[in-house]
């Protein structure tokens, strides 16, 4: 036995050893892998050989080998071993941990878990039941040295990780050893803190002493694995171990926070017990870190000096640790436990600025939502030292706001935190920009506490930089002398003060009453701001924001209206004065969009006080237009947009309709022309009009007719779209009856309105819904063949759209520098795409805007179904996705938050049958069945195996564009299922419990027995159709199997069982109501191994079952199938259903017991398909219920109800 033990262990050796060589070929070294699992799978020689190569003379490699082995037995093959052997295992392990292993600093750290791992994998087994004496036999270790006190710090942290942490176990075996643990927890708490406590002390003294550094070393060892040994039990263990005798365990935590060694690991265990949830009186004793001693020591830990990777890790876990004692403060005062605001507040949120203001953008990020919390809670925000720090934020933000601290410049003392933090500058970018967000949300609060105070930085922030000079920094524009780009230290600063002003403007209305607002400082800043001349984009832009910022102040003084316009109209036209045949700079571009939708929003916020100077408003439009050739079709239309939104106020409809006629007169006459009829009904003639069937080099000098004629109908369209969005009828109904807006009332009583736009739009119609006809017409093979060669990949998606579909990031840091050059394909590629989009645009916000009148017009259901949904085969899937968004919003006027979902949310309920009902019915059933071979496609493209077919997918561009496709498909997917979910369900908005306890982070709420959604009015309209019901239920039921994870679950939650339960009592076929269980399951196949889809698709399945099962044999029938089920617990199941007078159980019971049937259908994970399944064995119960022997009923003794009902007691 011994030779043999010893010939194989060194075959092992040598199999390790090929394995491990770098040298080794690729077949040697999967012939030594086989030959190790095979040994460890089938030899009876495992434990043996596994002790001999453990033996701590072999190396470390063969070592861990050798354990490895023996961990394998216990996990696969414990079940299957004699007590004895067991016993003997158990034996030689303990023995490995008392004497099998080098000293605790030479040792290394892969055998000592896989040692710590092994006992663990015993315990899991055995304890308590069969190994009770387990902690006393641990506790016993710690004594024979610190190596073996590491080892046991590792097994308690593996046990408490693998228990409570992962939950590794089976639910019984899970309990057993938890409620065990729990039992034991005080006397576990003691001694890890006693091991703790005497090895810190051994450390500090023995680290001063000369000669025994070693020594101390290994002390300070030990106290790091039990550190992190309590952070493992701390995070769920009963509050009172952490905070009994007086909060000791976090005392010394607090203290351990000056010893360099020890500080990162001490911290982490204190940001875990402060962030700990449960009962605020539990909470109550943390309230003691506020002391003097513990802030002390928390604030002397934070000054730091150098960037070392281990001591800023320590800083992060620091500030963490204040921000969430923060969060106890914030739920502690002013709650029902009568906590007093502590008297060390004010050091305490110094030591919080001390962070904000640290030059780490990180850690002033970590401690915002700490901030928002106290300036926003009730009871700290009067506090005076909270008011006082208010200011004092605001005033670090002026530093904060700054984009500062790329990671590839050093311009800045946050470059070198950045480095450490992060990978590129376009995730600190990215980054920033979340960050910036979230100081506005703060800024917003602390305004709300200083208002005045705010308004006095703001002010003072931004007349110092309307005196500064402009820095560009060493990072010039590439286009023009002298001109900043985004990194400039002029623009950051610029940048900042706007967002500040921005958040400070917002609240100040709110929070003060209007004879406090300081309206003459307000026109002072405004006026410096007019005044303020540069012809640098980037920092105009700023400005523009700050006028606009500034604008509401406005309305108080009238006479300075006129200087804002003039600022903002000149800002339309800005260039730099570059040749007209460069393209502008996204920069400049962007001043003059900017200077655009500041307009718009001061005509739609204040209509009524830029009413009076409406007419030099238009007279200066229209010189705008005849007089500049350079203004975009954008820029024009969005300054129709702005004459709109004041004319809405004219209350006249006849003067309204007259001026929309005469602005316009030009587009309607082009629009209707015979030349463009032509153009838009023939599909030829329209490739030609628009230059996609010639072919163009980019050196072309030739005049350029077809881009002329793109833009007079990208003009057309775009000024449809901005008078049929603006234009409306007065909100007040004595308004509009008195300016002739009211034609009648529905039989309800409700007035119907007329749109002052209406004639136009009806005359626009025709062709509107011919160039939708004819833009899905070109995707047929014959236009698909006229297509030039220059423009043949014009109606592919756009590289900008096709990062945003698979996700890829956007690099913006550059930008702004260079021309706006695009390529002849571009230009006609976003030419279809906008033209395309705005065709459904004006389409939904036709339905919105003049409603009764959209929706009366004769035969509206065939002529959208005539040109939308012609050719639908041909349009490909990123065109469908505009239709569907502009369908979804085509329903009720009460959601309108998005321009493009219109049609279903607008329509009102008589036009159901008329209108949505002929166009959902054919889309949905169309929908269904061409998202189901596309989901095939996708299915069969990842089931794929076999060399052959790999092959075929080895370019790139070839694997880029099936993921484009794939991912493609799923946003269609989801829209669909998007207009679906918005037509037919009405979500219940569950009612708030009135007392919610809040215990470690989670609420504690009760799900539903069943989804408690409703159907919609055009939901029940629609289930009235049967060709539509069972479209609806077909499309619902087969998208539960397709491969999106978030589309299977809001299906399975919302949808399903709403559709399905308003049809169960009609007559449905067996086969009908077998295919929609068996969809359920399928379901579960694909995507049972996610937990939320699982649950969801379970209690779908359930609900299925138990309402459809006693009408309908076949559902057991498709149960039998099911593998491993138990029939057992079907007949089981079923008799309970079925027999009213069987005993019923509850009905998580109940879940759970369904659960276990249908468990055969839940597909695994790839990773998890091939992995050997451990099975633990549950031991006898601990915790026996005792039954009771007597009959209460027959017992004859009193039970005390009694004496309630004894009068006059």
């Amino acid at each position: 036995m011994a030779d043999q033990v010893a010939a194989m262990c060194d075959q092992l050796i040598k199999a390790v050893n090929v394995m491990m060589d770098a040298e080794t070929s690729q077949i040697y070294r999967l012939e030594a892998l086989k030959f190790c699992e095979e040994f460890k799978e089938t030899n009876s020689l495992c434990v043996p050989c596994g002790l001999q190569l453990a033996d701590k003379a072999q190396p470390a490699v063969i070592r861990h080998f050798g354990l490895q082995i023996l961990e394998h037995v216990i996990k696969f093959q414990w079940n299957n071993m004699q007590q004895q052997e067991k016993v003997q295992l158990k034996e030689c392990a303990m023995q490995l941990l008392s004497n099998g292993t080098h000293s605790i600093l030479e040792e290394e750290s892969h055998i000592k878990d896989v040692l710590s791992r092994i006992t663990v994998e015993m315990i899991k087994r055995e304890w308590p039941q069969h190994w009770p004496d387990m902690l006393k036999e641990m506790e016993a270790l710690t004594g024979q040295g610190e190596a073996q006190t590491e080892l046991v710090m590792l097994i308690l942290l593996r046990l408490a990780e693998d228990v409570i942490t992962f939950q590794t176990l089976p639910t019984q075996r899970r309990r057993d050893i938890q409620q065990t643990l729990t039992q034991n927890m005080e006397s576990i708490f003691s001694f890890m803190m006693a091991i703790l406590q005497l090895n810190v002390e051994d450390y500090r003294k023995l680290k001063e002493s000369p000669g025994h550094e070693l020594q101390a070393r290994a002390h300070c060892r030990v106290a790091v694995a039990t550190l992190n040994t309590l952070a493992g039990y701390i995070d769920w263990v009963s509050l009172v171990h952490i905070t009994s005798g007086n909060c000791h365990l976090l005392e010394i935590l607090c203290l351990l926070l000056s010893e360099p060694e020890l500080q990162l690991e001490a911290a982490e265990c204190l940001l875990i017990a402060i962030s700990r949830k449960g009962k605020l009186e539990d909470r109550k004793p943390f309230m003691l870190l506020f002391d003097d001693v513990a802030i002390h020591y928390i604030l002397s830990a934070a000054q730091a000096v150098e960037v070392v990777e281990r001591r800023y890790i320590f800083l992060k876990r620091l500030c963490q640790v204040l921000c969430a004692l923060g969060g106890q403060l914030c739920s502690l005062v002013g709650s029902d436990v009568e906590v007093e605001v502590p008297a060390n507040l004010s050091k305490y949120t110094e030591a919080l600025l001390a962070f904000t203001t640290h030059s780490s953008q990180f850690l002033k990020s970590s401690t915002l939502a700490t901030w928002g919390a106290l300036f926003r809670h009730e009871t700290l925000s009067k506090d005076a030292v909270v008011v006082e720090m208010a200011v004092k934020y605001l005033r670090a933000c002026m530093t904060n706001l700054v984009k500062a601290g790329f990671p590839s410049r050093d311009d800045n003392p946050s470059c070198e935190y950045s480095r450490v933090d992060f990978d590129s500058d376009e995730d600190f970018n990215s980054f920033f920009n979340s960050f910036r967000a979230q100081q506005g949300e703060v800024v917003r609060s602390a305004c709300r506490i200083v208002p005045l105070e705010a308004f006095q930085i703001a002010a003072e922030w931004l007349q110092y930089q309307i005196a500064s000079p402009i820095d560009i920094g060493d990072t010039t524009s590439k286009t023009a002398e002298g001109l900043c780009s985004l990194l400039s230290p002029s623009v950051v600063q610029w940048d900042a003060v706007t967002v500040f002003m921005e958040c400070m403007v917002a609240h100040i209305f709110k929070s003060l009453e209007e004879e406090k607002l300081p309206i003459d400082q307000s026109m002072e800043l405004l006026q410096a701001v007019l005044n303020y001349e540069t012809k640098d984009p980037l920092i105009l832009s700023c400005v523009l924001t700050n006028v606009s910022a500034l604008f509401p102040f406005v309305i108080h003084r009238p006479h300075f209206l006129t200087q804002v316009l003039y600022k903002l109209f000149k800002a339309i036209t800005f260039d730099i004065g570059q040749d007209n045949k460069v393209p502008r700079t996204r920069a400049v571009k962007n001043v003059r969009r900017h200077a655009c939708s500041s307009i718009i929003k001061i005509c739609r916020d204040y209509p009524q006080f830029i009413l009076p100077c409406f007419d030099m408003f238009y007279n200066h439009v229209k010189k705008l237009f005849s007089s500049d050739t350079t203004l975009t079709h954008m820029e024009k239309c969005s300054l129709m947009e702005a004459l709109v939104l004041i004319s809405n106020h004219f209350k006249d409809f006849a003067k309204q309709k007259a001026f929309l006629d005469e602005l316009m007169a030009s587009v309607v006459a082009e629009w209707t022309s015979d030349e463009m009829r032509h153009v838009l009904w023939d599909p030829a003639l329209f490739l030609s009009f628009v230059g996609a069937d010639q072919v163009v080099t980019e050196q072309s000098t030739e005049k350029d007719t077809a881009g002329l004629n793109r833009g007079r109908l990208s003009f057309c369209l775009y000024a449809m779209l901005g008078v049929v969005k603006r234009a409306r009828w007065p909100a007040d109904l004595e308004e509009a009856k008195a300016g002739g807006f009211v034609v009648g009332y529905t039989p309800a009583g409700a007035p119907i309105y007329r749109n002052p736009c209406t004639a136009q739009f009806l005359v626009l119609l025709p062709n509107l819904l011919a160039l939708i006809r004819t833009h899905n017409s070109l995707f047929v093979p014959e236009n698909m063949a006229r297509l030039s060669e220059t423009f043949s990949r014009a109606h592919e998606v756009m590289d900008a759209e096709k990062n945003v579909v698979l996700g890829l990031p956007q690099h913006l840091l550059d930008i702004y520098d260079s021309p706006v050059y695009r390529t002849n394909l571009e230009r006609m590629q976003g030419f279809f795409t906008t033209l395309y989009d705005n065709c459904f645009h004006v389409l939904g916000n036709a339905g919105l805007s003049l409603q009764q009148e959209f929706y009366t017009i004769e035969r509206l259901a065939e002529e959208i179904a005539g040109s939308a949904f012609v050719s639908l085969d041909h349009v490909p899937d990123h065109r469908l996705r505009p239709m569907i968004h502009i369908l979804i919003y085509f329903r009720s006027i009460t959601i309108t938050t998005f321009f493009t979902m219109q049609l279903v949310l607008s329509c009102p309920q008589e036009y159901y049958d008329s209108l949505l009902c002929p166009l959902l019915g054919p889309l949905f059933t169309y929908m269904q069945q061409r998202l189901n071979v596309k989901w095939q496609v996708i299915n069969q493209r990842t089931s794929i195996n076999g060399e052959d077919q790999e092959e075929v997918v080895c370019q790139e561009s070839q694997v880029t564009q099936e993921m484009l496709e794939e991912q493609l498909v799923r946003l269609l997917t989801r829209e669909v299922l998007d207009l679906l979910a918005v037509s037919c369900i009405a979500r219940k908005v569950p009612e708030p419990a009135a007392n919610k306890e809040e215990v470690d982070g989670k609420m504690q709420t009760v799900s539903p027995a069943q989804p408690t959604d409703e159907l919609t009015e055009l939901g029940k309209c629609l289930m009235k159709h049967e060709n539509i019901y069972m479209s609806l239920l077909t499309l619902s039921f087969t998208s539960l199997s397709w491969k999106d994870t978030s589309n299977c679950h809001r299906t399975a939650s919302m949808v399903c069982w709403t559709l399905l339960r308003q049809v169960v009592g009609g007559n449905l076929l067996p086969e009908a109501v077998t295919w929609f269980y068996t969809s359920v399951l399928r379901g579960l196949q694909v995507h049972g191994q996610h937990e939320v889809c699982n649950s969801t698709l379970s209690q779908l399945a359930m609900l299925i079952y138990e309402n459809l099962r006693p009408r309908y044999m076949e559902l057991r029938a498709v149960m039998t199938q099911i593998p491993n089920i138990s029939v057992e617990g079907l007949d089981q199941y079923d008799r309970r259903l079925m027999d009213p007078n069987a005993q019923k159980v509850g009905d998580k019971k109940r879940k759970d017991q369904f659960k276990k049937l249908i468990a055969g259908t839940v597909g695994k994970a790839l990773c998890q398909q091939f992995r050997k399944e451990v099975h633990i064995r549950n031991l006898p119960s601990l915790f026996k219920k005792p039954k009771s022997d007597k009959d209460l009923q027959n017992s004859g003794e009193p039970l005390g109800l009694a004496a309630l009902f004894v009068p006059g007691e």
